[in-house]
């Protein structure tokens, strides 16, 4: 995959720029786009209208040769490193060959991450290489439209994905529901069943598709009622357990994003209510999306449903601690959250957008319910790449 980076070479000339420089490992997303490299230590890429170079240890040379999408590979040793550290210091000594590279290269002025490290920044200013944060998200915005190439990776993710879902569904489905009252508890093979039992099921499944995770939700009860609560203990009969699961292949580093929520035994009523008013809302989001849309339009679908139906909003309450309390939606591919954002602020929707929809709703009192799909927008119209069923009871 070969990136269009013409926005970025227009706002490297526009602003007066050389090049645009990164200094980070390849779990970072932009050093991992630019350069199409992973390697588990930082190296340097610099982008420049002519070229894109990457920097490495020697240890990484070979294989940034076969692996990277850079123009040109360089080694640290190529600059007499070993000598510059023992004269000058680690930083320092680091910061010469760079500034040496970058001057092999015509470049002295240069962009960056606006999270670029400030360490390193500083030491090339000393060898007077100009560098200034790039806030105008050049980068992201080029990411955030994906190729047909990343978005097969993001539905293979999402296939990954359901599979995990089906197995933590299927523990759900078979467990046993023992005790009474308001203890009643799941069973599964002789053995209280929760949170971190179907956190195993899951990621353990995902292991086998190919896929890694570091935090999977599942939230039963008041901790489902917190968005972001991962959740833990016995899973209870009768409350809704959040199951979210965002995934990262391996091989590709793109993400997928899901959430269903389920109820082992007879939800309340007001549970059927918020599920039903839920999967309302998701439907008319995705029925929302399109090209020239923008995101603040599909969270606007969202608010609308649940206001009317009397549920609160950060729309109508900024201060709303219970309700549908966070934004419809985010950007999914090499992070799992990016641009762009279904939200008050959300711009507008392009082609190769690749977004989640995500209503929900929270109360301590009732639990929590959400709903997630993954979406991309198509030139008329969009796509849902989930295929995993939305059902409440099991």
């Amino acid at each position: 995959m070969n990136p269009d980076l013409s926005r970025l070479d227009e706002y490297l000339e526009t602003e007066g720029y050389d090049g645009y420089l990164v200094d980070a490992d390849g779990t970072d997303s932009t050093q991992r786009y630019l350069s199409g490299f992973d390697a588990p230590d930082p190296f340097a890429t610099v982008h420049t209208p002519e070229t894109t170079a990457v920097l490495v240890s020697t240890l990484e040379y070979g294989r940034a040769k076969k692996e990277s999408r850079a123009d040109e590979v360089a080694r640290l040793a190529d600059y007499d490193y070993r000598d510059r550290l023992a004269e000058h210091g680690a930083s320092e000594g680091h910061a010469r060959v760079v500034a040496a590279w970058l001057g092999d290269l015509d470049v002295d002025r240069v962009a960056t991450p606006e999270r670029f490290p400030l360490g390193p920044a500083d030491a090339l200013r000393d060898r007077d290489i100009v560098v200034a944060p790039e806030r105008e998200n050049v980068v992201t915005e080029i990411r955030s439209r994906k190729t047909a190439e990343e978005i097969d990776h993001v539905r293979a993710a999402q296939a990954a994905n359901e599979t995990a879902m089906e197995a933590a569904e299927t523990l759900l489905r078979e467990a046993d529901v023992v005790g009474g009252g308001g203890e009643r508890r799941l069973r599964y093979r002789g053995e209280t069943l929760t949170s971190e039992r179907l956190r195993e099921e899951i990621e353990v499944t995902l292991l086998r598709q190919g896929c890694a995770l570091d935090e999977t939700i599942v939230a039963c009860g008041a901790d489902a009622a917190d968005p972001h609560d991962r959740g833990s203990g016995p899973i209870r009969a009768g409350e809704t357990v959040i199951v979210d699961i965002f995934p990262r292949s391996k091989e590709t580093k793109y993400h997928a994003d899901m959430t269903r929520t389920f109820v082992k035994g007879e939800p309340s009523e007001t549970v059927r209510e918020w599920f039903d008013l839920t999967r309302e809302a998701l439907d008319a989001a995705i029925d929302a999306i399109e090209p020239g849309v923008t995101g603040a339009d599909v969270h606007d679908v969202v608010c609308d449903i649940y206001e009317g139906a009397g549920v609160p909003t950060l729309r109508a309450d900024p201060k709303a601690e219970t309700g549908f309390i966070h934004s419809t939606g985010h950007g999914v591919g090499l992070d799992v959250h990016e641009l762009p954002r279904l939200s008050p602020d959300g711009g507008e929707l392009r082609p190769g957008h690749v977004v989640t929809v995500e209503p929900g709703v929270y109360d301590p009192a009732v639990g929590g319910i959400r709903l997630e799909d993954l979406i991309v927008v198509t030139d008329d119209g969009c796509e849902d790449l989930t295929d995993y069923p939305i059902e409440l009871t099991v």
